[in-house]
């Protein structure tokens, strides 16, 4: 960090369509440090936060982040996380990070079959996360959403972990934050939109929140997700890319 303003660095693939989206809502929108990392780069240039956008990364071939996972930049992100550093999967970024082994489960196809672009609510399950913080529990979030492979699935030992250790952190819900069938847009596995790591520090989510941060597009909710991680950002001491930290609560 410089002068209190959190760095955050954007990971560009082959085909991502929302890094200057992500660019854009950190260092304009919330007047953060904000650098593009190409995917061939073996250095995250000291970021505090590291993102991977949504888009289609190696044009989705094979199978949605399949290919991403094995980009030279991923080394050191998967480097990043296991020290401790802060990390975002957005939409694609969700499903790389599934395929690299950061987060459980998989990412299916759309229960419909058919690609979805809308905003979606949000309930916020557990406010004590560092991408979180900025919330309250229970608040429900209006974000979009613009996927075709959202389907998040895994097996019963893990859905149980994810629940015991509070690590699902936003469902798709209804007005009334029910987890309804209706309010779930791809058939989404308990209606998960989004879930941590054990640790806390890696966060996937389905919707997009930078696509809901500038007040002059009418909606802001997604402010509340970068928020979170820049106020937890600044109480953290860092060395390089390296945390050192006192762990936020979770859970």
């Amino acid at each position: 960090m410089d002068n209190g303003r959190v760095k955050f660095g954007v990971v560009v693939f082959p085909g991502s369509n929302c890094d200057h989206d992500a660019y854009y809502a950190a260092k304009k929108v919330l007047g953060q440090e904000s650098e593009f990392l190409w995917h061939k780069e073996t250095d995250l240039r000291g970021a505090d936060v590291v993102v991977l956008p949504g888009g289609f990364s190696y044009g989705d071939y094979l199978r949605c982040g399949a290919i991403a996972r094995f980009s030279p930049v991923m080394k050191e992100v998967v480097r990043f996380a296991k020290d401790g550093g802060t990390v975002i999967g957005i939409c694609n970024g969700f499903q790389i990070l599934v395929e690299s082994g950061l987060l459980p489960g998989v990412l299916l196809r759309n229960s419909s079959l058919r690609f979805v672009c809308k905003y979606v609510r949000l309930k916020v399950e557990n406010a004590a996360t560092r991408f979180t913080r900025a919330c309250t529990p229970g608040e429900i979030l209006s974000i979009p959403v613009a996927h075709g492979d959202g389907n998040y699935f895994t097996d019963p030992d893990t859905l149980r972990r994810l629940e015991e250790n509070n690590q699902i952190v936003f469902r798709y819900c209804d007005t009334r934050g029910e987890a309804t069938v209706e309010a779930n847009p791809n058939g989404s596995l308990g209606n998960i939109a989004g879930i941590t790591n054990s640790e806390g520090n890696v966060l996937g989510m389905m919707p997009h929140p930078e696509r809901a941060s500038d007040p002059l597009l009418g909606h802001t909710d997604g402010q509340k997700i970068f928020r979170s991680i820049i106020d937890t950002v600044r109480q953290m001491s860092y060395t390089g890319s390296t945390a050192k930290r006192e762990e936020v609560p979770h859970g």
